[in-house]
């Protein structure tokens, strides 16, 4: 039988396999899944964690070998994700999907979507309304310091890049724009532009990603802020 302390999403005693478990048994289902995975990725730096993440959410194994971080080192992204949590920033991310896969547990960071402003830019413009969105919310601040998040649209991802190439500076960005058209440019855009700029940020090669795997990699920064929250883990010296 399920406790009270078990079941209550917001009891600080218990601890957590995984953000999204909310019963004992969805934690225990979690945890194994976790185990499993670590049987086949190393679990000994924050990047490892985020790797982790990606293989559980693709259910791909290989999928490991296909993330890559910008920044000083691998677990730079990690660190500037998690710190920006406990910092409270602000989670912008693409398209609703992102947003309602980012958890709403372990963090007190406010969440927006950038789909749904912009809509006079896209019809004066005929630019995508996920661009026209990611531009209007540049000239709103939104991004400045946040966790960006694109999971869904590479035009969303090029409009990033451009506005990050203009001066906007996010504590991180999350790209895994899935897609046959543009979508492995826009991230390797997103690579060479964060490098220049001197922004940590995780995307991936390859035509596979989406916003299920952006979302879950951004959990995964706000797993590593808990964790670091509670004393589990040096967010500076990296899981040890």
């Amino acid at each position: 039988m399920t406790t009270d302390a078990e079941a209550d999403p917001n009891d600080d005693r218990r601890e957590y396999a995984d953000l999204g478990a909310t019963t004992q048994n969805a934690m225990e289902i979690a945890e194994t899944s976790m185990e499993i995975v670590r049987q086949f990725v190393p679990d000994e730096t924050l990047a490892d964690r985020v790797r982790q993440k990606s293989v559980h959410s693709m259910g791909d194994i290989e999928f490991q070998h296909l993330l890559r971080f910008t920044g000083e080192n691998e677990d730079e992204p990690v660190q500037a994700g998690a710190r920006a949590v406990l910092a409270e920033a602000t989670i912008v991310t693409d398209i609703t999907m992102a947003k309602a896969g980012v958890t709403s547990r372990g963090h007190s960071c406010e969440k927006r979507k950038a789909i749904g402003s912009g809509a006079e830019l896209a019809k004066e413009t005929g630019m995508t309304r996920t661009a026209a969105s990611m531009l209007e919310l540049d000239r709103e601040g939104a991004f400045e310091n946040a966790i960006v998040t694109v999971g869904n649209a590479p035009t969303a991802a090029l409009a990033l890049a451009d506005c990050i190439e203009q001066g906007t500076r996010p504590a991180v960005v999350v790209a895994t724009p899935v897609g046959f058209v543009k979508a492995e440019e826009s991230r390797k855009r997103i690579r060479e532009v964060c490098t220049e700029r001197g922004v940590p940020a995780i995307t991936n090669v390859g035509k596979r990603g989406g916003s299920g795997l952006a979302a879950a990699l951004t959990n995964e920064l706000i797993h590593v802020a808990s964790d670091a929250r509670e004393g589990k883990l040096s967010i500076e010296a990296g899981a040890d």
